[in-house]
């Protein structure tokens, strides 16, 4: 048994630099956004459809770092509800992306509700279960 103990340890470390590693990415990619967003505002060239979609990929890049700053917080666990979040968060910028087909963005839209019922049955259901 301990003998396996250091290939858990092991991995648990590659896990935890390959995330610090991916957060500086999206670090970069957020300041990136960041930049392009306020290049646009002091332009005023682009239009609101364009920034509403820049704005919410600068959400997403956002709720992804702070799932992994959860994530260490946490004890190395990742919380449903901020999977969930970053869902919505896709599923939202993707109708505003691709919008042209109704059928399709009304799936986009049950899938939002679905998410934000899955949402709802996780913050109401006990956290003890016996």
């Amino acid at each position: 048994m301990l003998k396996l103990s250091w290939i858990a340890s092991s991995l648990q470390l590659v896990l935890n630099v390959s995330l610090a590693f991916l957060a500086a990415i999206l670090v970069l990619f957020l300041s990136r956004e960041l930049y392009l967003f306020s290049a646009i505002l002091m332009a005023g060239h682009e239009s609101t459809y364009h920034s509403l979609e820049n704005i919410l990929l600068f959400f997403l890049y956002f709720e992804f770092i702070s799932m992994i700053v959860k994530y260490f917080k946490e004890q190395y666990h990742f919380p449903i509800r901020y999977f969930m979040y970053i869902g919505i968060t896709a599923m939202v910028r993707f109708i505003i992306v691709d919008h042209e087909s109704p059928t399709n963005t009304l799936i986009y839209a049950f899938v939002i509700l679905l998410l934000i019922m899955g949402y709802f049955i996780i913050n109401y259901t006990p956290k003890e279960r016996p």
